[in-house]
């Protein structure tokens, strides 16, 4: 059976929660002679503007109930919503029981999502639960070839332009384009639903995972240009501050790469509380090139920069505080993709202005190092999920296990090393002085590679900014999982550190310590893994 091209719109029920453009739409449509229904408050609305509107009740003969939860669920609703024009069966029950097909139906849903995101009780959360308009919905989506369906407020203008150019129909390519996401629309919303029922009974894993996401943008490309992407958002009563509620401020529109460096830059840098100095991180390919606090921000990014210039270039800045004009001026001394901070002064927003093709990106605040949530990755056939790694190691945590113990400074430099350590790539070899990154080794297959090309690094690092001594000397080091031989221990030796802080639980980790204690070294465990692959 063919699907029809054109449908013209004679009956059109209207329901809406948002009531946004409603009365201009009404007026559209009764002045292409279409009879409307519609219901409660969006019949009054169209009522008090002047618009001939018949309420729903009227229509079926049925009185509305229950506090408004039947209304729609009637037959003579659902009959015109999903009756078939072209079958003999289903026009001759039509008419067998007064049923007119509805051509247009616009609704869009009770505020859940908003509902919830204000911090509602369970009751009012429930109250706010739609029935009757993702029932509609769906009924008007499935027979998309004789119905046109809209759920959002943004399609009001391709339906009016479509019904001006095809004498008062719709085409089928539009009804079957809004149908796809009305589905869409009704599928996210019992997600919504599904995950706040989960977080009620405390379930983090229900059986059942419901993932859902607004597109903000379509990508360029992806990692590659062969590849299409995408970047979507996901909806939070308490939205985590980061790359998704950043305002961009000037430069090209973001890459892929970028929102992905960008939100690994400001997750690290996020992790060094304001109130307590400022942090700076410079990240290249989602992997820091240097991370530092200091007593100023040009300070942090000066020690930082210092560790990796070469790295550095091209790649994503982030502050955990407000950008101020010394500083930007700083920065835009070399090629810089991406600056994201909280804030910035007028100083600094005129200083990154000049530079047209960076993105400046100010985010109102850092995200919660401390916040749950989860993670998702995609594997063949499926996701693997998890807590996100909201771990964090205090003073108090750490065990000393050397016969030396650690100075107050190499504790302070210790923490900060293996705060860094969380966002490194496994395995994660991170050298540490003065509160700044002088070595990082990241990604490699055996921890000991790891240890040899952050010190190589160092090494390149101090000979490029003409220092007379490697910046490793005197350092602490920092592992982000235990060292499986002595060997990686022994090559940070060589490197000069003289402290050492690492999870522990290798059944070698009497060989290690005793490794530290031959070097000289004060070794401390957290007992705290933090992997990242």
């Amino acid at each position: 059976m063919s699907e029809p091209t054109l449908i013209p719109i004679k009956r059109a029920l209207l329901s809406v929660s948002d009531k946004t453009g409603l009365v201009e739409f009404g007026k559209f449509l009764n002045d292409q002679g279409v009879e409307i229904l519609s219901t409660g408050g969006s019949a009054k609305t169209l009522a008090d503007a002047g618009i001939p509107v018949k309420e729903v009740a009227d229509y079926t003969g049925f009185p509305e109930m229950m506090d408004g939860r039947v209304k729609t669920l009637h037959p003579k609703i659902h009959g015109g919503l999903l009756a078939l024009r072209n079958d003999d069966d289903h026009v001759a029950s039509m008419n067998e029981h007064g049923i007119g097909a509805v051509d247009l139906l616009v609704v869009n849903l009770y505020p859940f999502e908003e509902t919830v995101e204000k911090g509602a009780d369970f009751a009012t959360c429930i109250e706010n639960i739609d029935i009757g308009g993702p029932a509609m919905i769906r009924s008007a989506s499935k027979n998309h070839a004789f119905v046109t369906v809209v759920v959002d407020v943004a399609d009001y203008d391709d339906v009016k332009a479509s019904i001006n150019e095809n004498n008062g129909a719709t085409t089928y390519e539009l009804r079957k384009k809004l149908a796809s996401k009305a589905f869409a629309r009704t599928g996210a919303y019992d997600a919504a639903i599904s995950a706040w029922f989960a977080a009620q009974l405390g379930d983090s894993y229900p059986d059942r995972l419901n993932i859902t996401a607004t597109k903000r943008q379509t990508l360029r490309y992806g990692e590659n240009p062969h590849q299409a992407a995408a970047f979507y958002v996901t909806r939070s009563a308490d939205p985590r501050k980061g790359i998704a509620t950043a305002r961009q401020l000037q430069g090209k529109e973001l890459s892929y790469n970028n929102l992905n460096d960008t939100d690994a830059a400001f997750e690290l840098v996020s992790e060094f509380d304001p109130t307590e100095g400022p942090a700076v991180a410079i990240i290249k390919h989602a992997n820091p090139c240097g991370v530092a606090r200091g007593e100023s921000y040009i300070e942090a990014y000066n020690k930082a920069l210092l560790c990796d210039q070469t790295s550095a270039f091209g790649g994503i800045i982030a502050l955990n505080g407000k950008l101020d004009g010394e500083t930007a001026a700083e920065i835009s001394k070399i090629f810089t993709e991406v600056v994201i901070a909280t804030d910035a002064d007028e100083e600094a927003l005129e200083i990154m202005a000049a530079k047209k093709n960076l993105r400046l990106l100010l985010t109102g605040g850092i995200a919660n190092p401390k916040s749950t949530g989860q993670t998702i990755r995609t594997v063949a056939g499926g996701y693997l999920v998890q807590d996100r790694d909201n771990g964090i190691v205090t003073l108090d945590d750490l065990k000393v296990v050397t016969k030396r113990k650690p100075s107050d400074q190499e504790l302070e430099d210790m923490l900060f090393a293996f705060t860094v350590c969380k966002h490194v790539k496994s395995n994660a070899i991170i050298y540490v002085k003065d509160r700044a990154t002088v070595g990082i080794g990241a990604g490699q297959m055996s921890r000991v590679d790891s240890s040899r090309t952050a010190a190589r690094k160092a090494i390149d690092a101090s000979e490029a900014a003409g220092l007379p001594y490697t910046m490793t000397e005197g350092s602490v080091v920092a592992s982000d999982a235990f060292f499986p031989f002595a060997d990686g221990l022994l090559s940070a030796a060589e490197a000069g550190v003289t402290a050492v802080i690492q999870p522990g639980g290798s059944i070698r980790d009497d060989e290690i310590i005793a490794a530290a204690d031959e070097q000289g070294l004060a070794m401390v465990l957290t007992g705290m893994r933090h992997f990242r692959h």
